[in-house]
């Protein structure tokens, strides 16, 4: 039995957290499929969240599940997305008929909702299913798996990596790991960095939910030169499915690169996931070859496939893409604007883009 749901209760909540627990390895659920996430994303980006389950017909128990976020934007339209924000938050299920079950009601929610598209975020599995006539695949999560020791570590990952790490510390760099106390520092940073790449910022009320959803496994680090924050990072720590920590934001100011801050602040990272007794640390997505995945891949990290699926209604997928031809002047543009009006309109803007 399908069923899609919008209001996320108490009950409905607890049932897919148990349900995700009883999940093997191989049936790639992820701390990114916690139903919290719908509430970030609901209060953060006022995306409005839908749950699409599966229940055995004897038992009553959930065997599929696919969470779902609608993003609608006078600029940019409609979309039907598992999940904005995250990466991996695709169709979960029992076995692969129930998954296109799932995947049939998904579609058709589309339909309804009149979207632009459906995009479904999976790990690494591709859904053979009619609908879907797109997918991306050339970005990969770049993976460390941690080592048992800081002595392990500084081995691990080569000379280049320690002498840049060896720099920072001879900079006096600080660190500091907490919650809601460092959120106006991290997003002072994180909006300068966002403006620097071009790129519309989040606003603050999204990582301030993010936060208050995950109290005991998000914090927030920020590195300061003296009195002067320079380095800023987003942890959410899952102890529960996959023992990883992840980073899905992270921002250094450019003027002082010199002091090695980035470096620095990422093996500290390590060293910090390292005491929680997590398996994995996840850098995030790149692009195989570009800069990022070359930042990733020194330390260590290696790739892991990711494969986003596209039920295609209007348009295109490619439109909203920095790394569209098309979209290189607005970049240059936003780049050169104030600092304080991409943080008044960056938000508006982004909670829009899928």
């Amino acid at each position: 039995m399908i069923n899609t749901i919008q209001k996320i209760d108490t009950t409905i909540a607890n049932e897919i957290t148990a349900f995700l627990k009883t999940l093997p390895a191989e049936s790639q659920a992820s701390g990114e499929h916690d139903i919290r996430w719908l509430n970030v994303l609901q209060k953060g980006l006022s995306q409005k969240p839908y749950i699409i389950i599966c229940r055995d017909d004897e038992t009553n128990s959930i065997n599929g599940y696919l969470p779902l976020a609608y993003v609608k934007s006078f600029l940019f339209g409609k979309f039907l997305v598992s999940l904005p924000y995250i990466n991996r938050a695709g169709v979960l299920a029992t076995t692969d008929e129930i998954a296109l079950q799932l995947i049939d009601q998904a579609v058709s929610l589309a339909d309804k909702l009149n979207v632009k598209y459906l995009e479904l975020r999976h790990q690494s599995k591709e859904y053979q299913h009619k609908a879907f006539t797109y997918k991306r695949d050339e970005k990969v999560r770049m993976v460390l798996e941690l080592p048992e020791s800081p002595e392990a570590l500084s081995k691990d990952i080569g000379p280049k990596v320690r002498n840049l790490v060896k720099k920072g510390e001879k900079h006096n760099l600080t660190i500091r790991f907490g919650r809601h106390e460092l959120l106006n520092d991290f997003y002072d940073v994180f909006a300068v960095n966002m403006r620097d790449l071009g790129t519309p910022v989040y606003s603050k009320k999204l990582f301030k939910n993010i936060l208050e959803e995950f109290t005991e496994t998000a914090e927030l680090v920020v590195v300061n030169l003296e009195d002067k924050a320079v380095a800023v990072a987003l942890l959410i720590h899952d102890d529960n499915i996959e023992s990883l920590t992840q980073v899905p934001s992270a921002s250094a100011l450019r003027e002082y690169n010199k002091t090695s801050a980035n470096m620095w602040m990422y093996h500290q990272m390590l060293l910090h996931a390292m005491e929680r007794g997590v398996k994995y640390f996840d850098f995030g997505r790149s692009s195989v070859g570009c800069g990022t995945y070359k930042f990733k891949k020194q330390w260590g990290a290696k790739p892991n496939d990711t494969i986003w699926q596209y039920y295609l209604r209007e348009g295109d997928t490619q439109s909203m893409r920095p790394d569209n031809p098309k979209n290189k002047k607005r970049i240059e543009t936003w780049q050169k604007l104030p600092v304080w009006l991409t943080r008044l309109f960056g938000p508006a803007i982004v909670r829009g883009i899928p």
